[in-house]
């Protein structure tokens, strides 16, 4: 690596400087439920209540405020589905410079308005961010303005190394730190910073298992790109970790775990519930973690403070991962059910339910289907239930009565 790429402790106190007049230093808030379930004290950094609803204003503001007078008078550019583009728009316009981004067709509707009104031009191109980022680069060529990367470059990491600094003044005996990771940025700043000042805590990066390329890149020594790219976590859906972010990775970092959609759900619908946080499935990565045997049978050294990277979730996402997260908890049940088509068959089902005690939600009454007999009718119904057990006791309830149930979900 060459030394113009690496990050100190020195570049990481000097962006907290910068950073200072204008950065919100975000709480960190004990989890009663967390600590219960990892056997130790458990906080989040709330990075979602960050301006511009993320982290990212961190490493773009420095990185920005960084560049010469000439160089910023040209302005900047951005490509992003999201979170960066929003950091980067607000950075520009706090800073008195233009700034371009380039996001992909069909990005979130709420991400692309709130971009727009931090200031930037935004041009829709190409259908996913490869496509935006070289669209970034030609128009960045072309007019001289400089691309703003959203993870590799040093300012970057340094802007984001500071949430550390904030996490060891806020909770000084931290043991491990769980952060969310997607190109990198904010796992190597955070790496580098506890590294330089509290080396005897443990660093835990998580990524989305189905958009997950850092452990494969760890194992063979250098970045190698993910097979897929298909989670709900689109804010850490990164398919190929920046160069500057994994030689600190690499380094400093004890290890990163992956998480599935199920647990993705789940802590986003326990961070709503339970912590009254709003977060998108990319912040709650960390908390997905914790929820799950990715770390929740490991003693950590405590407290563990977890990242909440982002809270920027379109209002129909989160409609649908909070369904979504119900299914996974078991407090939704969807199923098809065979019936009779005679005249009190659906009643006598939705009694069974009744008397379960499950909450009948939708319920969907269809008399066509090639794998039903003439006399037959198939009943879809979503209920409410407790939780996994009492799910389990409304499957055989209809079952000890007679009925051919599919459960769904």
């Amino acid at each position: 690596m060459r030394r113009m790429e690496s990050v100190g402790i020195g570049q990481v106190e000097a962006a907290a400087r910068v950073l200072a007049p204008v950065i919100r230093r975000t709480p960190t808030v004990g989890s009663r439920v967390l600590s219960e379930r990892m056997g130790t004290q458990v906080l989040l950094k709330c990075e979602n209540l960050q301006r511009t609803g993320s982290f990212k204003p961190r490493g773009a503001y420095n990185r920005i405020a960084n560049l010469p007078a000439e160089t910023r008078a040209r302005g900047v550019v951005a490509a992003s589905a999201g979170n960066h583009a929003q950091g980067v728009a607000w950075s520009a316009a706090e800073l008195d410079t233009t700034s371009t981004v380039f996001m992909p067709i069909g990005a979130s509707l709420p991400k692309l308005v709130a971009t727009r009104a931090y200031g930037a031009e935004v041009h829709q191109v190409g259908h996913n961010i490869d496509e935006s980022l070289s669209a970034a680069q030609e128009f960045a060529d072309r007019t001289g303005a400089t691309l703003i990367h959203p993870f590799d470059h040093p300012d970057i990491v340094a802007g984001q190394a500071t949430v550390a600094l904030e996490i060891l003044e806020q909770v000084p005996e931290v043991g491990t730190v769980v952060v969310p990771t997607g190109g990198g940025g904010l796992l190597a700043g955070v790496a580098v910073a506890l590294h330089a000042l509290a080396p005897r805590v443990q660093v835990i990066g998580v990524q989305a298992a189905a958009a997950a390329a850092w452990p494969d890149s760890l194992a063979a020594g250098t970045p190698i790109r993910a097979a897929r790219m298909a989670t709900m976590a689109d804010g850490i859906a990164v398919g190929l970790p920046g160069a500057v972010p994994f030689a600190h990775v690499a380094e400093l970092v004890r290890e990163i775990v992956t998480v599935d959609e199920d647990a993705l759900s789940k802590a986003l619908l326990l961070c709503l519930e339970r912590a009254k946080l709003i977060v998108e499935p990319a912040g709650a990565a960390g908390v997905a973690a914790l929820l799950t045997t990715a770390l929740r049978e490991r003693e950590l050294p405590g407290p563990v403070v977890t990242i909440l990277s982002g809270g920027n979730i379109d209002p129909l996402l989160l409609t649908r991962v909070i369904g979504h997260g119900l299914s996974a908890a078991g407090r939704y049940l969807a199923m098809r059910v065979t019936i009779a088509d005679r005249p009190g068959a659906l009643s006598a089902l939705l009694g069974v339910v009744g008397r379960a005690g499950a909450s009948v939600v939708d319920v969907v009454h269809s008399r066509t289907g090639i794998w039903l007999a003439v006399d037959e009718v198939e009943v879809s119904l979503t209920v409410e239930t407790r939780g996994p057990a009492h799910r389990d006791d409304v499957l055989e309830a209809l079952r000890e009565e007679g009925f051919r149930v599919h459960a769904e979900l």
